[in-house]
């Protein structure tokens, strides 16, 4: 049986190329592409797990496209951060590095709330960043306080065992 190390060698000569274009594909961008295969197999060098692949494309395709989706939501968040910075003061700017510590704030947040049902992210969302009292939401989603209070300690809890482990 080949070792992981040879598996992987394989798997990155067979089908990077492949990869790369299929990511350039959806990227429309070459740059990105090719940063995006390079982590697609540093993720899978960085598995405990050995590799045992029947459909090395198809893996390494559904691994791309998380990577993918990771792109994509970084990118909006920039734009939506860049945009709420356009509206400031010029004096109220912050710099490129504190743009950048924000950025990856900003992305830890939407990964940690990309694992919440769609109503719990709302009512968390709602209370914590927009700050309206429960029974607003409550009234505003047409659900009870109660699930209002049930889905913001759900996405607390949530937010907590990503950050401390079970």
């Amino acid at each position: 049986m080949p070792s992981c190390d040879a598996t992987l060698r394989t798997l990155y000569s067979d089908h990077h190329g492949w990869l790369n274009g299929w990511l350039r594909s959806k990227l429309g961008n070459a740059a990105d592409a090719a940063d995006l295969a390079q982590d697609t197999f540093v993720r899978l060098i960085n598995r405990s797990e050995r590799l045992e692949l029947k459909a090395p494309r198809a893996f390494l395709r559904t691994v791309a496209r998380g990577l993918v989706i990771d792109h994509w939501r970084r990118e909006e968040l920039e734009r939506a951060y860049l945009e709420a910075l356009a509206q400031l003061p010029e004096h109220e700017t912050t710099s490129p590095e504190s743009r950048e510590l924000v950025f990856e704030l900003l992305e830890s947040i939407a990964k940690m709330l990309d694992g919440l049902k769609p109503k719990v992210r709302r009512a968390f969302l709602l209370a914590q960043c927009e700050g309206i009292p429960y029974k607003q939401i409550a009234e505003q989603m047409n659900i009870s306080v109660r699930s209002v209070e049930r889905y913001v300690a759900d996405a607390l809890y949530h937010c907590y065992q990503l950050r401390y482990g079970e």
